[in-house]
């Protein structure tokens, strides 16, 4: 069983980079060919065929079809890697070429987290093998591989393996390098949705799968996550303030919230594993709008450089208003969903690592340094002239603005109605075993 296992989770990476090289581009064209806004795409012009128009669009829906079945298959694995294909497919046939060009940004994503779930892919089979051994039989249930006890060396050598492979997604430092080349060189879709969903799975897994079932691993490795995602923050909030391209800021900005999921789930109680999950679901609304904008500016400017735009305030004022409400958030204002995800991870640290939390919180001033001083020479200062002609969003092109908006500011002043649900799953987890209750320390 676990050899036909291995085999199919083998051929599913083989067969993306077979099909990615058999629908790879002919030639070299211009960005101007190969762009279309129709399908949310950086754009300056809609001049793509239908076919490809459409052919984006079936990766997309086949993109978040695996998102889906990521979750309700037993063999995730398989779609995890899945996810790749389509996302690879993107980037090189619809992204831009800007600072980086799409091709190696598109490669480079794709290396980055095959590597990473190759090695996730080990570390699973030996948990499906070590099971059969302890147990005489085979399974990939979750509830039953929890209530094995696994060797303590064991288990410490296998989370690792899992924090490499799902930390890689997460965009966890040092494995965080492809983010920022990647989504400044997707589309804007796939950025939003890369950004918005599909980073989330490498957290969510973290917590199902690794802490689920290797709780003793992870709390011998906890305070080696917890440096990690330390880093994460400080060292992506000091590159963010040497950017200039608006799509490279929102990236490492990405980086350097996912380092707060990454210590909210390392401290280890239920306190900062809500934080944590709150956390990826305000980066999620709060990334997707900051990136929905961001290729709204470069869809009506032609470009990305900070030094190059400004004032458009005056003649897009609901983009600027779409660009400050996601800076906000992502510098964590009170009122604002990433606050109350913030808030919590800090409390949980907190009462496990203060020094940590006293660091990591340090990361909030680096955050409204480059966010504010991006947004400024945006959005404000005097009038240019070549700008004049600029059209504002409208139409369809506020729906994002409108539902992502409301996804930071609906959960940030009630937050009841995000809190509720998450601690509802996350309660569950702590005392599901007896090791896991005893891991968790009771701490509420």
């Amino acid at each position: 069983m676990w050899l036909i296992l291995a085999g199919l989770c083998l051929a599913f990476p083989v067969a993306a980079m077979a099909t990615a090289w058999l629908v790879r581009p002919a030639k070299k064209q211009s960005d101007e060919k190969l762009t279309c806004y129709e399908c949310g795409v950086d754009t300056v012009g809609p001049t793509w065929t239908p076919f490809k128009a459409n052919y984006f669009k079936y990766a997309l829906v086949f993109l978040l079809f695996d998102v889906e079945v990521l979750f309700l298959f037993p063999w995730a694995v398989i779609f995890y890697e899945v996810v790749v294909i389509p996302i690879y497919l993107m980037v090189i046939m619809f992204g831009s070429s800007k600072r980086v060009t799409k091709e190696y940004a598109g490669m480079k994503l794709t290396i980055y987290l095959l590597i990473g779930s190759a090695l996730l892919l080990l570390g699973l089979l030996w948990l499906f093998v070590m099971g059969q051994q302890i147990t005489g039989t085979y399974t990939m249930d979750i509830f039953e591989l929890a209530k094995i006890d696994f060797p303590v060396m064991y288990q410490i050598i296998i989370f690792a393996m899992m924090s490499v492979g799902f930390g890689t997604l997460l965009s966890m430092f040092p494995f965080h390098a492809w983010s920022p080349d990647g989504y400044a060189g997707a589309p804007t879709a796939v950025s939003m949705i890369h950004a918005g969903v599909l980073k989330k799975i490498g957290g969510y897994a973290l917590i199902r799968v690794g802490l689920f079932i290797l709780p003793v691993g992870a709390k011998a490795l906890a305070p080696i996550l917890v440096v990690l995602g330390l880093a994460n923050v400080v060292y992506a909030a000091f590159i963010c303030l040497r950017q200039t391209d608006l799509k490279y800021v929102v990236g490492y900005s990405s980086v350097s919230h996912m380092g707060y999921v990454v210590i909210g789930i390392a401290a280890l109680n239920i306190i900062s594993l809500n934080g944590a999950v709150v956390m990826m679901f305000a980066h999620g609304v709060m990334a997707a709008l900051f990136f929905a904008m961001v290729g709204s500016v470069y869809d009506k400017t032609h470009t990305r450089h900070i030094p190059d735009l400004g004032g458009l305030a005056h003649q897009m004022p609901r983009t600027a208003v779409g660009l400050m409400l996601a800076g906000l958030a992502s510098l964590g204002l009170p009122g604002t969903v990433n606050f109350i995800g913030e808030f919590t991870i800090f409390v949980g640290v907190f009462r496990v690592y203060p020094a940590i939390a006293v660091l990591a919180i340090s990361g909030i001033v680096f955050t409204a340094v480059y966010v504010l001083r991006a947004l400024g020479n945006v959005l404000f200062g005097p009038r240019k002239e070549n700008w004049d002609q600029l059209q504002d969003l409208r139409g369809v092109e506020l729906i994002p603005l409108v539902v992502l908006g409301l996804g930071i500011l609906i959960p940030g002043i009630l937050p009841a109605t995000i809190m509720d649900i998450v601690n509802s799953g996350v309660e569950g987890i702590g005392p599901a075993t007896a090791v896991l209750s005893q891991v968790f320390g009771g701490v509420r």
